[in-house]
């Protein structure tokens, strides 16, 4: 199982290296303002679609937002 306190740090540090706020990231995906907030402290995971929509907005794989692999370039070719 993965681990969304983890994958809320990865958005989180993805984010800051790409100087893009955490709520224009929330804004521009169309998720909640607090779902960051929400996966580090319940534990709960966005859908499949809502980490596609992150991925695609930071430009890596959604592999690499789960922590499966250490390169955040996978998705491409």
């Amino acid at each position: 199982m993965h681990n969304p306190k983890e994958t809320a740090n990865i958005i989180k540090f993805l984010s800051k290296s790409k100087n893009i706020s955490i709520s224009k990231l929330l804004l521009d995906c169309e998720l909640n303002k607090n779902a960051l907030y929400t996966m580090q402290s319940n534990g709960y995971f966005p859908r499949v679609e809502a980490l596609t929509k992150i991925a695609d907005y930071l430009d890596c794989s959604v592999d690499y937002l789960l922590g499966r692999t250490d390169n955040p370039n996978s998705h491409k070719s």
